[in-house]
């Protein structure tokens, strides 16, 4: 009993424009998780691999929690900030898209 979707006839409903929605909204979320996992992977890296250069004193801290303590909450921010501007920028682009994909097929 299994029924097949409607059809649709605007261009918003076509598989074209759904995978072209989602391949650039997949490469938006893995460019900002992997700025994420940047910082989360390469933070114990460095002080494992360079642990003079993390114990530096920078402003009363050492580099290690200078980052970790001070700088991460804003990198996480920034790329926050970065994926919901870019995300609305993609939306605005999509209405865009389908809007002009609609009138040709008028």
């Amino acid at each position: 009993m299994s029924q097949s979707p409607p059809k649709h006839d605007d261009f918003i409903h076509s598989e074209e424009f759904l995978h072209g929605l989602m391949k650039r909204q997949l490469k938006l979320s893995v460019t900002c998780a992997a700025a994420f996992l940047f910082l989360l992977i390469g933070l114990p890296l460095l002080n494992y691999l360079a642990p003079a250069f993390m114990a530096q004193r920078v402003g009363g801290f050492t580099l290690t929690w200078l980052i970790l303590g001070v700088l991460f909450f804003p990198y996480v921010w920034i790329i926050a900030r970065i994926f919901i501007t870019r995300s609305m920028a993609l939306e605005n682009d999509e209405v865009r898209v389908a809007a002009e994909g609609n009138k040709r097929k008028s």
